[in-house]
Formats: structure tokens, C-alpha cells, sequence
């Protein structure tokens, strides 16, 4: 019996299991509650570009052990999402469960700097599918971070020339 377990601990930590760590930053003009707030609106993805849409209920908090499911944009495929942790306006960390021989992680991370609001997103993917997955998907996850933080650029200043426009009917400048 201890030949036979020392035999099955012995191939199992032979097994092929890679592991892929990247993390990307992006500095952004709006305020870190600007950005938070896109980060953890989960109904909204239309930024991400490998996510079409997701079925979380508008307004819906994430909370630790909230799981949900997205649909990507290239295949309609369902995958499910599992909340993992959450700091509120500090940091979200999400499992994406896909398919099975893949595990990813995805961290965003808010942080207020000198320079502006700093966005962190890491994705850590692990399984013996990860360097094929990884192949397929870089590309779309190098854009990540610099689309969410152009969605909430465009969404304060949409805000801002909304405000001047109504400012300026208001004052009757233009007419």
C-alpha cells in the first residue's frame, strides 16, 4: 500500500503545469472613484474586449463568492465568473472558470498617485491548456487595461461638454 502512494504522490508532481503571470499599468486623468466604479459594475463589459455581456442584475455590489457568467465576443460561449475578493475602490479579484485544464485569475487594483489614478490588472493563468490559452488570448488581454481606463476618460468628458452645453443653453450663449 506505501509503494503504491508513494508511486501516485511521485507521478503527480511530474505532471506538465505551467504557469503565466502578467501584469499591466495604466495612469488615467478621472478620480480612483471614477474608475472603481467601472471596475466593479459587472453588467457594464462593453470596455473589455474579450467580453460581449454578462448576466449580473444592473447594480448588483460584488461580493465575495458572487458567481456569474459572461458570454465572449469571438465565440458565444458561456464561461463562469466566481468573485474571489474584494476591497472596496482598492482592489476586485476574479476566477474565470472556462474550461477545464485552465485556471485564471484576474486582479484590478486602484490606486490614487501623484501622476493620476494608477490602474493595476494582473492575470495569472495556470494549467497544462494555459501556454495555448495564452497564445489565443494575449493580444486582447495586452488592451485590457488601457480600454477601461479610455471608457471612463470618455465618460467624465461626455460629462464635462454635457454640463457646458446645458451650462450655456442655460445662459443663453450660443444662440
Amino acid at each position: 500500500m506505501r509503494s503504491w502512494l508513494s508511486k501516485f504522490i511521485h507521478r503527480k508532481q511530474r505532471r506538465f503545469c505551467a504557469s503565466l503571470v502578467r501584469s499591466y499599468q495604466e495612469i488615467s486623468s478621472a478620480s480612483p472613484d471614477e474608475l472603481w466604479q467601472k471596475v466593479v459594475d459587472l453588467t457594464d463589459v462593453s470596455w473589455h474586449p474579450l467580453l460581449k455581456s454578462t448576466n449580473v442584475p444592473y447594480g448588483l455590489v460584488p461580493k465575495p463568492g458572487l458567481i456569474f457568467q459572461a458570454v465572449t465576443r469571438f465565440w458565444p460561449i458561456p464561461i463562469q465568473i466566481f468573485v474571489e475578493r474584494v476591497n472596496p475602490r482598492e482592489m476586485l479579484s476574479i476566477r474565470v472558470l472556462a474550461i477545464p485544464g485552465v485556471e485564471e485569475r484576474v486582479t484590478y487594483q486602484v490606486e490614487s498617485t501623484v501622476c493620476g489614478t494608477c490602474l493595476s490588472y494582473s492575470v495569472t493563468l495556470r494549467g497544462w491548456l494555459s501556454p495555448l490559452i495564452w497564445s489565443l488570448s494575449r493580444p486582447y488581454t495586452d488592451r485590457v487595461a488601457r480600454s477601461l481606463v479610455d471608457s471612463v476618460e470618455k465618460a467624465a468628458l461626455q460629462a464635462v461638454s454635457g454640463k457646458k452645453k446645458s451650462l450655456n443653453g442655460e445662459l443663453g450663449i450660443g444662440n
